[in-house]
């Protein structure tokens, strides 16, 4: 193919690309403003004992976004558990027996103006034989379609979309805090994406506890740290009995690059650090690298050919 037809080709492809995406931003910025709601705080951690009467409030916040609408919501108290890294709510255990202990006092449905705020007193009653360790709830606030008079399409809410206020609730007594980090890793070599540390850990105590991330890359020959998150760790809390998968990674890795990692992970006075040297490679440059080794080989094998025929000759001679 000709320079000026391949040329011509090129400029085809960009100009379609350029199009599209002006057709897409308009697009989006024809979509409708919509009101949104959340929560606040969206989770709190309280320690309480058998016989205590705990009250607090939930906030309900119909957010400024554009939108004009009010929210009509709908509280309904239901179990919280870890299954992996989601959180579930359909699932009762002993663990969240507290679900029965919580009442809302507060309008278990209302509406909030747009833009404003409305607060939704509940009451724990703990029972005298409540059992010593950790009980989790999550208190979750929906749109009510029926009480709007339409579907939720008018702020944008679907009846299965929730937004949960997770209780954290530690009875008190004698509490067991421990856990075990069952694996830590970081990849030594990757032709694409982001340097991360990989990990699981599991908590084996009787009470939820924090687990935090840290990462560090220098480069290969230097001290200078080029990330960490040393200062602001990733943390996730963990119920009793599960398990969590964490993946911590550098967001702004270079194309490529030989690097120092030091990926750290902290659960309930275990620590595991991993420290790696982790070269980061992208494919083009490997099929490059591999090129040049296949044609070096190449040529190798053709010089010793050669040198052989020409000492075959000479001892012909």
């Amino acid at each position: 193919m000709k320079k000026n037809n391949i040329k011509r080709v090129v400029m085809g492809v960009l100009a379609v690309v350029l199009v599209f995406a002006s057709v897409l931003a308009s697009g989006l910025s024809n979509v409708e403003n919509v009101s949104a709601f959340g929560v606040s705080p969206p989770n709190k951690s309280v320690v309480l004992n058998p016989g205590d009467t705990y009250r607090d409030t939930v906030t309900v916040v119909n957010t400024d976004v554009g939108g004009s609408e009010d929210f009509y919501y709908k509280i309904v108290v239901k179990p919280f558990d870890m299954n992996g890294n989601d959180n579930v709510y359909n699932s009762s255990s002993d663990r969240n027996m507290i679900v029965d202990w919580i009442k809302i006092l507060g309008d278990e449905t209302g509406v909030v103006p747009y833009g404003e705020t409305k607060e939704v007193e509940y009451i724990v009653n703990v029972p005298d034989d409540a059992p010593v360790g950790g009980q989790y709830a999550a208190i979750t606030v929906t749109a009510d379609d029926e009480a709007s008079g339409d579907n939720g399409d008018s702020v944008g809410i679907k009846e299965n979309m929730a937004i949960a206020y997770l209780l954290y609730a530690e009875i008190a007594g004698e509490t067991v805090r421990q856990g075990e980090i069952e694996s830590a890793s970081v990849p030594s070599f990757i032709l694409s994406g982001d340097i991360k540390g990989t990990s699981a850990v599991k908590n084996t105590g009787n009470v939820h506890g924090k687990a935090y991330y840290t990462l560090k890359v220098f480069p290969l020959f230097s001290g200078e740290e080029l990330y960490t998150n040393e200062e602001d760790p990733a943390h996730m809390t963990i119920l009793p009995d599960r398990t969590y998968y964490n993946e911590l990674a550098w967001q702004e890795t270079p194309a490529m690059g030989v690097f120092n990692v030091v990926y750290k992970v902290d659960f309930e006075g275990v620590t595991t650090e991993v420290s790696k040297i982790v070269i980061k490679c992208p494919v083009w440059l490997l099929f490059i690298i591999l090129f040049i080794v296949a044609a070096l080989i190449i040529w190798i094998v053709m010089r010793i050919r050669s040198k052989k025929k020409g000492s075959r000759r000479t001892a012909g001679d």
